[in-house]
């Protein structure tokens, strides 16, 4: 399915017929697919759609990239479909997104679960961010280039986010431990996950292992 918002074409895709709504939000060059194996399990309970980011998969390309942008996106996709309090579930870049629509329209949520996000560049490690620059050196993808310019949420920002969040990441995450512990430790409402064994997206792309802990949080 395709919509409007503004001058945004998005795509995404509903399933599920009853239950509280869910959003997915995908990482940063992936589309709404990484989420298959876990959308069929959500949408047996909830109404969930699966989006692609501006500029990826299926949705139009813009003429640059921000995150807030992007934040904007999924708000404007929420009064656009009239979609009652959603939980927001993102990805990398779908976590950051998930952090600013959070931070900057709790009211329209029910709750965020945020998978693998940082807070700035610097709260990624150091060998990922020198394969970030070879890989933007070489393709000039202005998306690689917005992950090492951005975003930039100040921890104190995080206290803006009045409903409940669920913070996962991986043992062997690309983003710093010590950032996704910020994180849960300035949202008032906050619990954090460290996945053993798991790395950036192992526990997220073509999984379903975030399943119970969604059920456990949701219902």
């Amino acid at each position: 399915m395709y919509i409007q918002l503004n001058s945004q074409i998005i795509c995404y895709e509903r399933t599920g017929e009853s239950g509280s709504p869910v959003i997915l939000i995908h990482g940063n060059r992936e589309d709404h697919h990484i989420f298959d194996v876990l959308a069929e399990k959500l949408s047996q309970n909830h109404v969930v759609y699966a989006m692609d980011t501006r500029g990826h998969g299926e949705s139009a390309t813009p003429k640059e990239y921000h995150y807030i942008d992007m934040a904007k996106d999924v708000i404007n996709l929420i009064h656009a479909l009239d979609i009652e309090k959603p939980y927001l579930l993102g990805f990398s870049d779908g976590g950051i997104i998930a952090l600013l629509v959070a931070i900057n329209a709790s009211e329209l949520l029910s709750g965020i679960i945020c998978c693998g996000a940082n807070l700035t560049p610097a709260g990624l490690n150091h060998k990922d961010i020198r394969e970030m620059k070879k890989d933007y050196k070489k393709t000039e993808d202005p998306r690689i280039l917005m992950m090492l310019q951005e975003p930039d949420i100040h921890p104190e920002d995080l206290e803006n986010i009045t409903v409940p969040a669920m913070i996962f990441a991986g043992q062997h995450d690309c983003v710093r431990q010590k950032e996704t512990e910020t994180i849960a430790k300035y949202i008032p409402n906050a619990s954090l996950q460290i996945l053993k064994g798991e790395d950036h997206g192992s526990y997220i792309v073509n999984s379903s292992t975030l399943y119970q802990f969604i059920y456990n949080f949701i219902g």
